[in-house]
């Protein structure tokens, strides 16, 4: 079985160069890839196009990219709790391309899946399909949606084995399964890391075949961005 541990997030991003294509799994603030993001910030890359459902905040997550200006497009599909996203979106520093939620996770699958287009209905009529293909099914009409094309997918799962295995947890479970294996190299961070074999074969959510490279990450935070409680009656 193949060994696909590397030490350290070091390691894990080794190859990451200027002007690349990177895919970052969550949502909001859960279930992204602290330890991937950090050392992102840390190796100084830029000119970065980040395809991510949105942008975590000002001070976490990919806003700390953003407020080191190494983002130069951000593919979403919303804004989000970040200002510093909105303003330089507003002010033209950065390039955004807004993506239905759907089709957002559907271009990531696709690419998972070796599969190179798709059609939906979802953005018909809209700016979303402005310069693509239409065609009609059942009298509906769709827009034809290309799967993504990217560098380096960024993942965070619960637990992972050493063959790359990965299982989930809970909402952290969003945009992580879909970028797994959907581009040129898989790096996933997890919680627990075991020895391969361990992790019970019916609760493995993506199997190591997506994953190149797999580490323990260290010293989450697990930020809530929104944290409500119930109002007594």
């Amino acid at each position: 079985m193949i060994n696909r541990t590397v030490k350290d997030v070091a390691q894990a991003t080794e190859g990451v160069q200027d002007g690349m294509t990177l895919m970052v799994g969550g949502f909001g603030l859960s279930g992204i890839p602290e330890n991937s993001i950090a050392q992102l910030v840390k190796l100084g890359v830029t000119d970065l196009t980040c395809i991510s459902n949105n942008a975590g905040v000002d001070d976490f997550g990919l806003g700390l990219l953003l407020q080191k200006k190494q983002i130069k497009k951000m593919i979403s599909s919303y804004v989000g709790e970040n200002d510093e996203f909105e303003r330089q979106m507003l002010s033209g520093e950065l390039e955004v391309e807004l993506i239905p939620q759907g089709t957002l996770a559907e271009r990531c699958r696709a690419a998972q899946a070796g599969i190179p287009a798709f059609y939906t209905p979802a953005g018909y009529g809209t700016e979303v399909a402005e310069g693509k293909e239409e065609r009609s099914f059942d009298g509906k009409p769709h827009i034809l949606e290309k799967a993504f094309k990217a560098d380096f997918a960024f993942v965070k799962a619960w637990k992972g084995d050493e063959a790359g295995n990965l299982i989930f947890k809970g909402t952290a479970r969003n945009f992580n399964p879909v970028m797994c294996g959907a581009a040129t190299i898989t790096v996933a961070e997890v919680e627990e890391l075991v020895p391969a074999g361990e992790l019970d074969p019916n609760q493995i959510h993506i199997p190591g075949i997506f994953v190149k490279r797999i580490f323990q990450g260290e010293r989450y935070e697990k930020r809530i961005e929104q944290r409500t409680t119930r109002k007594r009656a």
